[in-house]
Order: C-alpha cells, then sequence, then structure tokens
C-alpha cells in the first residue's frame, strides 16, 4: 500500500481529475496550499512598494492506493498536470503501514477499496 501525494498548479486540478477518472482512480483527498520550489516566487507592486511573494498556490491530491495501482495513478498524474514548465509540481510516494476503514473496521489492502 501507498500514499501518491502530488502537489500540482492549481488550474490543472481539473485534467489531473480527468485523467485519474480515466484510469479508473475515483477515491483522493484535495487541498488548497501553498509552497514554494524551484519557481522561488515572484514580485508585486502595491501602492508603489515592492512586495516578494515566494508562497504560491498549488493543490494538493492525496491518493491511498494498493501496490499495482502505484504506477497508473503516478502516470495519470503526470498526464493531466505537465506543462512543461518550472511549476508543474512534484509526486511522491510513500508508503502506508496500515489503513483501517472507520465503518466497517476493515484493515489494509481491502480498507482502500
Amino acid at each position: 500500500m501507498k500514499l501518491v501525494t502530488a502537489f500540482i498548479q492549481p488550474h490543472k486540478l481539473h485534467d489531473v481529475k480527468d485523467e485519474l477518472y480515466k484510469a479508473e482512480i475515483f477515491k483522493m483527498s484535495v487541498s488548497n496550499v501553498l509552497g514554494a520550489g524551484q519557481q522561488k516566487g515572484y514580485t508585486e507592486s502595491y501602492r508603489g512598494i515592492a512586495y516578494e511573494v515566494n508562497l504560491l498556490k498549488k493543490v494538493r491530491i492525496e491518493i491511498a492506493v494498493n501496490d499495482e495501482y502505484v504506477k497508473t495513478t503516478v502516470d495519470a498524474i503526470i498526464k493531466g498536470a505537465r506543462t512543461g514548465e518550472i511549476g508543474d509540481g512534484k509526486i511522491l510516494v510513500s508508503p502506508l503501514e496500515d489503513v483501517i476503514r472507520i465503518r466497517s473496521g476493515e484493515k489494509g489492502e481491502v480498507a482502500i477499496g
């Protein structure tokens, strides 16, 4: 079992969801987050004063999958999120020690679904 976490551009969320649905990956959590990576932000002027904006808006998608779905999930996220420009995002794949479905008490791969 793995946890796939992706940080993507907010305007690419719809495309990523479409690709995940095509790959029959329907369960996910989505959060709006702020972060900085290689982009390092930008400078903005407000009333004649320059401000450095170094935390940019991103979307965080978390998907718990069984091992056989990791490649499918990662490929779908890449296909939906890639523009070829700096700031496309990152995908992190982490091991999950255990998963428990609260409603039924099921554990492990069965709980992911």
